[in-house]
């Protein structure tokens, strides 16, 4: 199974044996954004066949930041109350703004899960084309989940601090320029505006055609590197709390290219006085 599959390939594999669906909408909730309820939205209808992942339950409980990444055990329990195996080969898509389903693909991936994919456009483009929807929510049978210890691909404080002063990675911002810069305070209170230091800023909806499907080959390669972003070098994604941070991971696993998240992202630096900050255009 390749990491993107598209809608029509969805409805021809329905029901395969070891095929999971997982829908893997969540909202972060910004100030200003409106309020959805995602497990509400998957009950109203969904991707026949779908489980509702419910990544916010996923999240490190009692983390002192947003959307952490959970230990092994949290993981192995959640993953269990969805039944998943190790050999599912596992389908995410979201309906959510902040293209959630990569932060379950990064997630699974650190955890050992190998077979996985994004359905190509999500929820919005199988409406668009007049597919079924399916409502409620269908029990599954619980498994028991063995996990490696988690950290695969991922990257915390004292690692960004390392490559941050030896450059040995490039660092890439998925965020908006004016939070990026600074011109736009950050909306989570007591976090300065800015970036780290000699990151590169590529926001992640560049990422994306028009029609919300994702770009690739040459034009998918061409947001990096319009973004001064070298994809020949090791390269840390990073955003406010690492959700859209995972959507630059997918983008260059897409193109070949492997890259860790930083998941305290700027959250966790900009939150901490003693971090170095940069503001302006990169």
């Amino acid at each position: 199974m390749t990491a993107l599959v598209s809608t029509e390939w969805l409805a021809a594999h329905a029901g395969t044996p070891g095929l999971r669906l997982l829908d893997a909408s969540y909202h972060v909730g910004l100030p200003g954004e409106p309020p959805r309820d995602a497990a509400a939205e998957f009950a109203a209808g969904h991707v026949p066949g779908a489980t509702f992942m419910d990544l916010a339950g996923f999240n490190a409980p009692d983390a002192p930041l947003p959307s952490t990444m959970p230990d092994a055990a949290h993981f192995a329990a959640r993953a269990g109350r969805l039944g998943l195996r190790r050999d599912d080969r596992i389908v995410l898509y979201d309906d959510a703004p902040h293209r959630t389903a990569a932060r379950a693909w990064v997630m699974l991936r650190a955890f050992g899960f190998t077979d996985v994919a994004l359905l190509d456009g999500g929820l919005a483009k199988w409406k668009a084309e007049g597919r079924p929807l399916e409502q409620g929510a269908a029990p599954v049978a619980p498994t028991i989940v063995e996990v490696p210890a988690s950290g695969i691909g991922l990257l915390d404080l004292a690692a960004m601090h390392a490559l941050q002063q030896d450059g040995s990675a490039q660092i890439v911002d998925a965020r908006s320029t004016a939070r990026f810069t600074g011109a736009e305070p950050d909306p989570r209170p007591g976090v300065a505006p800015g970036h780290i230091p000699g990151a590169r800023n590529l926001p992640y909806p560049q990422l994306f055609n028009a029609d919300g499907t994702w770009k690739q080959g040459e034009a998918l390669a061409a947001a990096f590197t319009t973004a001064g972003v070298d994809l020949d070098r090791p390269l840390a994604m990073t955003c406010g709390s690492g959700i859209t941070a995972s959507v630059l991971a997918f983008g260059a696993h897409l193109l070949e290219r492997e890259a860790a998240v930083y998941d305290g992202s700027w959250t966790e630096w900009g939150g901490d006085p003693a971090t170095p900050k940069a503001t302006g255009n990169a």
